[in-house]
């Protein structure tokens, strides 16, 4: 079972280095975000996930860790972090960090001595073949780099050492299996690290590449699973509290295998991929490319079908119920920003309709003002990624409120043009996209009938038709096209509306929809 306290929670994506520079050196934070808890809880946000920020080179963004039980130095000091935890309890808010599990920086203590010829106690904390001129069977691998005789295996960039958690079946001598004496260290190693940092505040994590762990796993990924559920009975029996997203995006599995929450990511054949950005339209990878037709089924009249969501979230939905939450959130600092596709009622439309659904939502920084996807240089390992990890955009003042320093010194450009949306500009505006926001997630915490465990079933999804779903005992409806369309409502529901974007009517017990419209009916 998920820990309780997500039942009513909406968390918060932050990445540090672009938030709130408290310090006027150019980047983001730990204090700066501290600074912004009261606007982050009157969003309607009561917990958050912070980006990594552990001691690291940055090859990748902090993705690559170099010292687990150090804060980095860019962003504060570890007293820094002990204090926002200290400061959200207090306005009941919970924090959790982000987890590199499968891997450290080559730069990390453990791997520098891994790397050595003569044997010690970490030679065998990462995976290593036997010779430096033997590959490692498939998996990405670096050779002559060590002084040690071998080719270690990668998880993801060049910067990072797979972590040895085992084989689910060995098949070369220098492998191991994931129940030997080494693979179980290097689990007791990554539980060292998780009680460090919940004994001193931290509510739980969001965990990188959940399902990397173990190598030649099979398709249920068995041998990861097992680690993970070995890591979950320290967590019921230390810290009972801590709460456990994987991104894994395979909820039948990550959840079973002891966690929370699972993210619905955009891997290919991803029902969550065709919502706000068709990122594998007709096969291909369409990242950033508007050249490409676009179906996504909150983008107006572009033929979009909500059922290519729902055939993977129903079943989903159906064969996890009771046993964790789905996550689904409004982007994240992997992804195009759903503004870069879908104008101002577009992203009303597709934020109430995420809002609203069971499980646990995200709201990455800088979605509940839409902020753009700016085409800029790689930074830190970011590539095409770079664009969604600009500086949030409080006003029109320097560097939109982001930083004192001068332009020249941000960790990226603040967006240039004179229509960039800012939290002070849209504060005030009623109908602006911030407020929006502000009302749908208050809704969600006042109405238990659309939080995280509350009933979900769909009422209609034919296509052509407006999609309307059951919360409990509320309905909820959304056309996103430009043309009205109606529904009869069924037996009992009184017809009082407690949401509503664009206009909508009920007559003779008919819901008439105008185009782009949502509404919540009690």
């Amino acid at each position: 079972m998920a820990a309780k306290w997500l039942k009513n929670t909406v968390f918060y994506e932050i990445y540090p280095q672009s938030f709130n520079d408290s310090n006027g050196d150019g980047i983001g934070d730990i204090n700066g975000i501290t600074q912004k808890l009261d606007y982050i809880k009157e969003l309607g946000c009561n917990a958050i996930w912070l980006n990594p920020c552990f001691d690291s080179p940055f090859k990748d963004a902090g993705y690559d860790v170099r010292d687990y039980k150090k804060v980095a130095p860019r962003y504060g000091t570890n007293e820094d972090l002990y204090k926002l935890f200290e400061e959200a309890h207090k306005k009941d808010m919970h924090v959790i960090l982000d987890l590199v599990a499968g891997h450290t920086s080559e730069e990390h203590e453990w791997f520098l001595k891994s790397s050595k010829e003569e044997r010690n106690e970490y030679s065998d904390r990462y995976i290593w073949t036997d010779f430096t001129f033997r590959g490692a069977n498939g998996l990405h691998y670096v050779s002559g780099e060590s002084e040690r005789d071998g080719s270690y295996v990668l998880n993801f960039f060049k910067c990072q050492p797979a972590l040895n958690y085992g084989f689910y079946e060995v098949k070369e001598p220098w492998q191991m299996s994931y129940h030997d004496r080494a693979a179980m260290e290097t689990r007791e190693a990554l539980k060292d690290i998780m009680r460090f940092w919940l004994s001193h505040g931290c509510d739980g994590f969001r965990v990188d590449m959940a399902g990397s762990l173990v190598k030649n796993d099979d398709e249920k990924q068995s041998g990861t699973s097992a680690v993970w559920r070995d890591v979950r009975r320290m967590l019921e029996r230390e810290f009972p509290d801590c709460a456990m997203v994987s991104e894994w995006s395979n909820p039948p599995i990550s959840l079973r295998a002891g966690y929370d929450m699972d993210f619905c990511l955009n891997e290919v054949g991803s029902g969550y991929a065709t919502l706000m950005r068709d990122y594998w339209n007709r096969g291909k990878f369409v990242y950033g490319d508007k050249t490409v037709e676009d179906h996504s089924y909150f983008k107006k009249d572009a033929g979009g079908n909500i059922n290519r969501f729902l055939d993977q979230y129903i079943d989903w939905y159906e064969d996890t119920k009771g046993v964790g939450y789905m996550c689904v959130p409004t982007c994240n600092h992997d992804t195009v920003r759903p503004s870069y596709n879908l104008d101002t009622t577009e992203l009303k439309l597709a934020y109430s309709f995420l809002f609203t659904l069971p499980g646990v939502p995200f709201l990455y920084y800088g979605d509940e003002i839409g902020m753009k996807y700016l085409k800029l240089p790689t930074k830190e390992g970011g590539y095409f990624r770079t664009g969604s990890r600009t500086p949030m955009q409080w006003d029109e003042s320097e560097n939109l409120g982001f930083s004192a320093a001068g332009s020249d010194k941000l960790y990226l450009p603040v967006d240039p043009d004179k229509d960039a949306p800012t939290v002070k500009a849209q504060d005030n505006d009623e109908s602006s996209l911030l407020n929006t926001v502000r009302r749908i997630l208050s809704l969600r915490h006042k109405e238990e009938d659309l939080q995280a465990d509350a009933e979900f079933k769909v009422l209609q999804s034919e296509p052509d038709s407006a999609f309307v779903y059951k919360r409990g005992s509320l309905i909820c409806a959304v056309n996103p096209s430009g043309k009205a369309m109606e529904f009869v409502l069924p037996e009992g529901i009184k017809g009082e509306v407690i949401y509503e974007v664009g206009k909508s009517g009920i007559k003779d017990h008919i819901l008439n929809m105008e185009g782009q419209s949502f509404v919540i009916i009690r």
